[in-house]
């Protein structure tokens, strides 16, 4: 398969580009595609008439940087090598590996012209660390899994596997670049399980200093297992016999390692954000299921997940929507601007258009209403509603 351009992220790379004074962070969990965004976009200043002299680039996961233990061989190996006489462009791919890397910034800052980008697997690292130093000075680039669109543009539908075809693959190997949907699941559970392993063993175990990785695992696990329902704590230090304590703690590392990302419930009608009772979400459908044994049951609730994340990628702030008795799916807000979506599978059953037109109904504000669906048809809804083919939706324009 060829390299999928990641457009959404060299754009907004461009946008930074030459603020020497502003660091551009880019996060995401491992295998997202970080390092190809990097890469993507070193070609694209070559391409644009950078002296490939003025380009630095540092991977700390390859062997040829194994000697850099701390800042001060890192900035040794800079000083020899960066430019004098121009700007130059540094990059430095999964920097968290470098003790006291968040220094060498710094320095970068402090005593060359030097364009600066920055990649890391966890969110605590470039975040409370890299705000200590230089508070007010970075922008953070989040790279997520391929979406849709993108995962089309390296399996295109053809005549034996339409777009439909495409989406079910989707569904079920998910967007993460290594993965091949044409290749089968064993192939691809082996990629998705080294990957997960991998993040547990390296982005939160390491970091926290946990030895014993089965408890974290069965809090993954969990989260992966009670994708789209509220997650109560009680009930899994219960079910792990693990401390509420080390449960809230374990999830907010496998946050950090971006494994799953929080959707805090909003209360509708009083426009505020409910205390407890907030949802998970995987990164990556294709991951859960890989972690899971048995799968994830259905299909409704990792379709749930993938307009969780697409929304996500296109710049929303989602939370869960509540309201008396009655719950939206997402209230997704961008620019001051809030839209609500219900996710289903079908609204051509009577009951279920029912429910789904009710609980929108009830909401009673002029926001836009959207009802993300599987049917091939969209049904008429009442005005101020908007029924959609998820595919369709998925593969089209960003909002």
């Amino acid at each position: 398969m060829d390299e999928i351009p990641r457009t959404q992220y060299l754009y907004e790379l461009d946008e930074w580009k030459d603020s020497p004074d502003i660091v551009k962070v880019i996060i995401g969990v491992r295998r997202a595609g970080k390092s190809v965004v990097m890469q993507q976009f070193i070609r694209r200043l070559i391409g644009s008439g950078i002296d490939r002299n003025s380009i630095l680039l540092m991977n700390f996961e390859s062997s040829d940087f194994d000697s850099i233990a701390g800042y001060r061989d890192l900035n040794a190996w800079i000083a020899e090598r960066i430019p004098r006489d121009r700007r130059a462009y540094v990059f430095l791919d999964e920097v968290q590996r470098v003790e006291g890397w968040e220094r060498t910034i710094n320095s970068l800052m402090a005593d060359y012209d030097a364009d600066v980008y920055v990649t890391g697997s966890n969110a605590y690292l470039l975040s409370s660390e890299l705000s200590t130093y230089i508070s007010g000075r970075y922008v953070e680039i989040e790279v997520y899994p391929l979406s849709f669109k993108e995962f089309l543009i390296g399996h295109p539908a053809t005549p034996d596997i339409d777009r439909n075809a495409r989406f079910q693959q989707y569904l079920r190997t998910g967007g993460m670049p290594l993965t091949d949907p044409d290749r089968g699941d064993r192939y691809n559970s082996m990629i998705l399980e080294g990957i997960y392993n991998t993040v547990l063993v390296k982005d939160v175990a390491a970091r926290m200093g946990i030895r014993d990785l089965s408890g974290l695992d069965s809090i993954a696990r969990f989260l992966f297992d009670n994708l789209g329902n509220v997650t109560n704590i009680d009930n899994i230090a219960r079910a792990t016999g693990l401390a509420k304590k080390t449960v809230a703690k374990y999830i907010r590392a496998l946050t950090e390692a971006f494994l799953f990302y929080k959707a805090d419930r909003y209360d509708v009608v009083g426009k505020k954000l409910m205390g407890s009772h907030e949802k998970y979400y995987p990164v990556d459908t294709g991951l859960a299921r890989a972690v899971l044994d048995r799968g994830i049951a259905g299909t409704s609730r990792p379709l749930e997940s993938i307009v969780f994340m697409e929304l996500k990628r296109r710049g929303y702030r989602v939370r869960v929507g509540s309201f008396r008795d009655r719950e939206v799916d997402f209230t997704a807000e961008k620019n001051g601007r809030i839209e609500y979506y219900q996710v289903c599978l079908t609204m051509l059953d009577d009951a279920t258009f029912d429910r789904e037109v009710r609980s929108f109904k009830a909401i009673g504000d002029n926001y836009p209403k959207t009802v993300l669906s599987l049917d091939p048809i969209v049904r008429d809804v009442p005005d101020g509603l908007i029924h959609r083919n998820a595919v369709e939706w998925l593969a089209g324009p960003d909002s």
